[in-house]
């Protein structure tokens, strides 16, 4: 829901900031456009945490020459026909991921699955973005990476682990899908960002401080608990989830691995993140995927909610809500706070500032 004091940006008008940034930095135009649409579609989605607001971490990347801007593709360095490796090349994660996970499409479409794992690449944005791709060829998309050292598993008091997310999309009919899109922690990072930016505290169970333990003051947070938080709330499953996209993207494929990535905002060495992407054809199993995926989203969302006011949904169905009030706006709505750090960002980089939409409402 759009709040009275949210200001409107049009996606035209966030494709040509996000362009203009990533250009300014020394991005090539190929490699902004596709950066552009990972962030301005995250946005659109709701992930703000993963979208236009990111702008600052990959222009100072590709500006202080950690990062490749562009002029060149990923490598194959070993494949079959339905797996390969690839080499990033320190390009952009968002350029890295997009080759990738269409290797595995191709794949998928030839051999019935496709699995491609990736070393050499930089934080890719929404890992959803990336199962998507594969679910527009009616195909059922996985996406995961590791990523900086924001964890700290149940017992230890150090980070280790990254939030390490997971993605999977499948196709219904009719353009419904499944679409799973989560940290391997309470909250993705960028949620902790958020509330430091509009100054709000955190809600009990997203964070904890230098000693291990929880916090909810935003400025004393030094890392995120795993996925169901303490050890007696099953947190060691979070962990294990954790350990296992890592195991997918950095063991695999030879990345860097946990505590050993480069952290954000910092520029000694490349990240050398690791991601892995599955494509699966659902036409090399039992017939009638589509209909039988529908039946079960719709059988979720019929069930009687607790809440008689708040229908019950499945992963993909808070997208569909926001993409719909997007439409309706006919603009993304943002905190006067997001614009501001936007704005900023844009005059580091001597680029024109966004052009918000008047709000009506």
């Amino acid at each position: 829901m759009a709040e009275a004091s949210d200001i409107l940006v049009s996606m035209a008008e966030l494709d040509r900031y996000v362009v203009d940034c990533m250009m300014a930095s020394g991005a090539t135009e190929d490699s902004a456009r596709v950066m552009s649409d990972v962030l301005v579609t995250a946005d659109y989605r709701g992930h703000f945490t993963h979208g236009v607001c990111r702008t600052d971490v990959y222009t100072l990347d590709v500006k202080n020459g950690v990062t490749c801007g562009g002029g060149k593709d990923p490598t194959v360095v070993k494949e079959t026909v339905a797996t390969a490796l690839i080499d990033g090349n320190n390009l952009l994660g968002p350029v890295v991921g997009k080759y990738a996970m269409d290797v595995a499409i191709q794949k998928a479409k030839t051999a019935g699955v496709g699995i491609v794992t990736v070393r050499g690449s930089n934080h890719y944005g929404m890992a959803g973005w990336y199962s998507l791709r594969a679910t527009n060829h009616g195909l059922l998309g996985m996406s995961m990476t590791n990523s900086d050292k924001v964890m700290i598993p149940t017992r230890a008091k150090e980070r280790s682990l990254g939030t390490n997310p997971i993605s999977m999309a499948a196709p219904g009919k009719d353009a419904d899908n499944f679409v799973l899109d989560m940290a391997s922690t309470p909250v993705a990072w960028g949620k902790i960002q958020m509330k430091q930016l509009k100054g709000d505290e955190l809600p009990s169970g997203w964070a904890l401080d230098k000693d291990g333990q929880e916090t909810c003051d935003p400025s004393t947070v030094a890392g995120l608990p795993p996925l169901g938080g303490l050890e007696q709330n099953s947190g060691y499953k979070g962990y294990g989830l954790a350990m296992m996209v890592e195991v997918l993207t950095s063991v695999l494929s030879g990345a860097e691995m946990c505590a050993f990535v480069r952290k954000w905002k910092t520029y000694d060495k490349p990240a050398n993140l690791g991601h892995c992407f599955l494509a699966i054809d659902p036409g090399a199993f039992a017939d009638g995927f589509p209909e039988r995926m529908q039946n079960l989203m719709d059988h979720n969302r019929n069930l009687e909610p607790v809440e008689a006011e708040r229908e019950v949904l499945v992963a993909g169905d808070p997208e569909r809500q926001h993409m719909a009030l997007c439409d309706k706006l006919k603009g993304i709505p943002y905190h006067p706070k997001q614009i501001e750090l936007l704005n900023g960002i844009a005059k580091s980089l001597d680029v024109k500032p966004l052009q918000p939409m008047i709000h009506d409402s």
